[in-house]
């Protein structure tokens, strides 16, 4: 006897042996009515025009399972345009990246003006299921599925034609509704806790800007007191050459085989975790720089979010480097305030200043002499500390949520990976 497939997880009034509560499989050409929506260009959509609508692009890069407010607005004529009635499921029908066009979003909402290149399905009978539970159950059962379906080679496309042989496996309507909502409070969690962690990075980046002084001779916009209540000393600026020592002791009796990489958004971290693999050849490693920690570290190659290059403070064991970077150790107190200096971008412009692009414009070409000298604001070491230890109470805030939110998009995706067959 073949034996039933069931969820994992389930909620106990739904786990009896109830007729009611028995799963059954649909293609999707026999529960879903096919559509697309009409062309919205980049330059028609913007948060300063009026009628509210969704564009493929943003369907994998600013929503989730489910839409409950939408971001963009058209001014298009209405007859141009196809509007929602608040009960579909938008699939993107193309992408650069497979994976993209497989992601499912339920649109909950009416009179939205859907896009073009967007796979929109509607249901052909009310009550068969819900198009939240769906949205779920498309981007965790049939996502890398729907990939496989793609046509193309730079650009990705799947067709509501692909779509139709797609089969799914339902619960009862009321189990469907129960899972949606539960997914959806759990959602609600994820996005409030995500919210705070882009709150309070804001407000770090901004007091950051307003803590440090943006040229010599300028006070910075926030100051500090001391324990007196009196003002503190003005800032000296010194060149980089006169509070730090430049390393370049090079791993020649290749002691050290732990490689580093400075990147913009995650610091110095192992090559290995960067790139999931070791790049660096590893009979060439004692031509690398020694970084200890608490090192700092630049990056030539520049980013979007990093428009000068990364300086990164080394905080893992010793390793090795490529002698592409800058290696620099600071002899001043208050390592902690050096590396928030590096994280604003008031240091900015005195690189743009000195840089040479030359043939590589994807890096900083500054000469050893013009990097030494970058000014660097240096207070009293009192007013360091009370700088230092303020942006450290805001940083370990940040992390707290940062795990908050870790921990709650962890939970969902284990309950992702029970509550559907």
């Amino acid at each position: 006897m073949k034996k039933k497939r069931v969820p994992k997880l389930r909620f106990p009034e739904f786990s009896n042996s109830n007729e009611n509560n028995h799963f059954t499989t649909h293609r999707f050409e026999d529960i879903f009515q096919f559509s697309t929506g009409k062309n919205i260009k980049q330059s028609e959509a913007s948060t300063e025009f009026e009628i509210p609508c969704v564009r493929y692009g943003e369907l994998y890069h600013l929503y989730d399972e489910v839409i409950r407010e939408i971001i963009n607005k058209t001014n298009l004529d209405k007859d141009k345009l196809k509007f929602s009635h608040g009960d579909e499921i938008l699939i993107p029908s193309a992408g650069e990246d497979p994976l993209d066009i497989g992601s499912a979003s339920a649109l909950t909402i009416k009179n939205i003006a859907i896009g073009r290149t967007i796979n929109i399905l509607r249901p052909k009978q009310e009550s068969l299921y819900s198009q939240i539970f769906v949205s779920y159950y498309i981007n965790q059962r049939l996502r890398r599925i729907i990939a496989t379906l793609a046509k193309g080679v730079s650009i990705s496309n799947v067709y509501n034609s692909d779509l139709r042989k797609l089969k799914i496996t339902l619960p009862s309507y009321d189990e469907q509704l129960k899972i949606a909502n539960f997914l959806s409070s759990v959602d609600q969690k994820v996005q409030q806790l995500r919210r705070k962690k882009e709150l309070l990075e804001e407000y770090k980046n901004g007091v950051m800007q307003k803590l440090f002084p943006l040229a010599d001779g300028q006070a910075p916009e926030i100051r500090f007191k001391d324990e007196n209540g009196e003002d503190f000393p003005d800032w000296e600026y010194k060149e980089l050459g006169d509070i730090s020592d430049r390393i370049t002791d090079k791993n020649e009796d290749q002691e050290y085989d732990f490689v580093l990489t400075n990147s913009a958004v995650q610091g110095v971290v192992s090559q290995t975790e960067y790139f999931d693999k070791s790049i660096a050849n590893k009979d060439n490693l004692g031509g690398y720089y020694i970084v200890h920690k608490d090192d700092f570290v630049y990056n030539p190659r520049i980013s979007s979010e990093a428009p000068v290059g990364p300086i990164k403070r080394n905080k893992l064991k010793t390793g090795v480097m490529s002698p592409l970077y800058s290696i620099f150790r600071i002899n001043e107190k208050h390592l902690d305030f050096f590396e928030y200096f590096f994280e604003t971008t008031i240091w900015h412009r005195y690189m743009h200043s000195v840089a040479n692009f030359g043939a590589r414009h994807d890096r900083m070409n500054i000469t050893v002499n013009d990097f030494q000298k970058l000014p660097i604001p240096v207070p009293s070491e009192s007013e360091r500390e009370k700088i230092t230890n303020f942006i450290n109470s805001v940083s370990e805030k940040l992390q707290t949520v940062n795990r908050k939110l870790e921990l709650a998009e962890k939970f969902k995706q284990g309950l992702l990976q029970q509550m559907f067959v």
